[in-house]
């Protein structure tokens, strides 16, 4: 079967990838790509296509097959939108749409999805379940579009939810495993601290901002090494200081922004009490005033036993064993896609993309970024493998090829 899946659809699947990367379009802006989404899955036999929100579609393939075999609801989801970035990478089908570019891999997991739907949308008496393939828009971009599919109600039911992300620092071939805490959560803060400008050769009459907000940036470091334990530890950065215009005048106030990557819930709060405490400590010390202002994005996403369990089965059935690669530590990006995986069994895992022939790997959001496509046809099988050892086949091996 592996060579008719690769004969009748990983060609289109990379067709469709290319597309999709020539034609990005930005978070909640998704509606060519999700026109072309919807259009191609109505093609396909068996399936009930909606548009749960204006930029995002739903597929539901709804299998004949009756089993005494317990039947499963799952999910697949793939994300859908671009990032405002210029392409530079040395492609023939680059971004036709200046500054913006599918610098995530977002094309093609959108392309592996459409691949997967349209071979199982052909084996309807065979699945003995329900599957829903999710095509998200905004994952981007807070409060992301996860997040309003649950309240759309496309998760009520389900029993299990999948994701494959791109990886480019494992080669073409590979696959990634990781339990538990896949990637962090996020939080974004800006701190402004208000003080009293003047003179800088009477530094005494007035309130200095910058020293203040220098003395918090120093300290801020400290919750990470003196106020939560190692074994949770998040990761703190400062990523914008801004104070003054003049070399001779001290500035009336200082911005400060940065982000905090947490892998638990207790700690991603801690994190921020502990920074509040510092930059109200200091700025009333000094005299000055301050105001925070946090941008709490997505939390952490979780990839559940079960879950997990049934992604290695597969994986088995199509990978060599030494190149399914066990993931020791979690990532501190953020995705989410962990809005589902709060709420449902979820398993999200990365793939390998890259081609020793593209010399360096360029990481996720770089504008050379690249997908060799010759991994594609992986995921297309790993989606299959999934509704097969839940909703169809009992073995993996005889119904992957």
């Amino acid at each position: 079967m592996m060579k008719t899946i690769q004969e009748t659809v990983v060609d289109e699947v990379i067709s469709w990838r290319r597309h999709f990367h020539e034609n990005p379009e930005l978070s909640y802006q998704e509606h060519q790509t999700s026109e072309f989404i919807y259009r191609k899955l109505k093609t396909f036999t068996g399936l009930e296509v909606t548009r749960p929100t204006e930029t995002s579609v739903l597929a539901v393939l709804k299998g004949a097959k009756k089993s005494p075999r317990k039947s499963n609801t799952i999910s697949f989801r793939a994300d859908i939108d671009a990032l405002p970035i210029e392409e530079e990478a040395d492609i023939e089908y680059k971004s036709k749409n200046p500054g913006v570019m599918h610098a995530c891999g977002h094309d093609a997991h959108a392309a592996m999805l459409l691949g997967a739907a349209k071979v199982l949308s052909g084996k309807k008496d065979e699945i003995n379940g329900e599957i829903r393939f999710i095509f998200q828009h905004a994952e981007e971009v807070l409060p992301g579009g996860a997040q309003e599919l649950v309240k759309k109600g496309v998760m009520e039911g389900v029993d299990y939810a999948f994701a494959l992300h791109v990886t480019p620092y494992e080669r073409t071939g590979t696959i990634c495993l990781r339990e538990g805490v896949f990637c962090a959560a996020a939080d974004d803060f800006e701190i402004k601290i208000i003080g009293q400008g003047g003179h800088a050769s009477t530094p005494e009459l007035t309130v200095d901002p910058l020293i203040i907000g220098a003395e918090i940036t120093t300290n801020i470091q400290h919750i990470v090494s003196r106020k939560i334990s190692a074994l949770r530890t998040p990761v703190i950065s400062v990523t914008q200081f801004h104070s003054g215009s003049a070399l001779n005048v001290i500035p009336e106030y200082a911005e400060i922004g940065g982000t905090i990557r947490s892998l638990d819930s207790d700690s991603r709060v801690k994190a921020r009490e502990y920074l509040e405490q510092i930059v109200k400590g200091i700025s009333e010390a000094h005299g000055a005033k301050c105001e925070i202002t946090w941008y709490l994005g997505y939390p952490a996403v979780v990839n559940d036993k079960a879950a997990v369990d049934i992604s290695r089965t597969v994986m088995e059935g199509i990978f060599e064993e030494n190149n399914i690669i066990q993931v020791d530590d979690p990532m501190f990006g953020t995705e989410d896609f962990s809005a589902f995986s709060e709420i449902v069994p979820s398993s999200m895992q990365f793939l390998g993309v890259h081609d020793n022939e593209f010399g360096k790997a360029y990481p996720l959001h770089h504008p050379k970024f690249k997908v060799d496509e010759k991994a594609l046809g992986y995921g297309v099988r790993y989606f299959v493998g999934i509704a097969d050892n839940l909703c169809g086949h009992q073995n993996n091996r005889e119904s992957m090829g």
